[in-house]
């Protein structure tokens, strides 16, 4: 009997250390738990929303010292109104390269880079582009009709730009029932 309470001793010491050492593992473990939750799980405020708060304050900042400066330079600045007057967009185009002619009369020879405006949409500009083969004919055509006295100065070529856009109308007008080119511009005008 001796030796059965001896094993009894045994067996139960053996269940008693694995008790000890489960129990105390496992309060161990909730005693950690424990201290993480009050360290991290109390009401702190989350970085990103003080990050947040910090931005907007910022912001708020800027906006009223914006506002400041603004009523400061509205108080000195007075400004004036613009005319209603109603403005049209201008649209241009150039043609590739250049016009080279000889004048009407003379050895010498125009070269004119050429460009047009308008103030209608964008189908004068199409059409231009769409015949530019015969405008380009034309257009050599009213040049060489010129002599050199016609084209020196100013009042020349503005009188050259004239005939041009008149020929160009005309010739659009032919084509397409509308003209609708309102100038004629030089971009290079050469008399050599």
């Amino acid at each position: 009997m001796a030796e059965n309470d001896a094993e009894q001793n045994a067996g139960g010491g053996l269940i008693k250390k694995l008790l000890i050492f489960g129990g105390g593992g496992l309060l161990m473990i909730v005693i950690g738990l424990g201290a993480g939750y009050f360290i991290f799980g109390s009401s702190q405020p989350d970085p990103s929303e003080q990050i947040e708060e910090i931005i907007e304050r910022k912001m708020q900042e800027r906006e009223a010292a914006e506002a400041e400066a603004d009523n400061a330079t509205a108080m000195a600045k007075q400004t004036k109104d613009t005319p209603a007057d109603e403005v049209f967009e201008t649209i241009y185009h150039e043609f590739p390269g250049t016009f080279t002619t000889n004048l009407n009369g003379s050895r010498k020879m125009l070269q004119v880079g050429v460009g047009l405006s308008t103030q209608y949409d964008d189908t004068v500009m199409m059409n231009v582009e769409s015949h530019q083969l015969a405008l380009r004919s034309v257009i050599l055509g009213a040049i060489s009709d010129f002599s050199e006295d016609d084209v020196k100065g100013a009042e020349g070529r503005l009188r050259l730009a004239n005939a041009l856009r008149d020929v160009i109308n005309t010739k659009l007008e032919a084509l397409e029932n509308f003209g609708g080119i309102e100038e004629v511009h030089f971009t290079s005008f050469v008399l050599q």
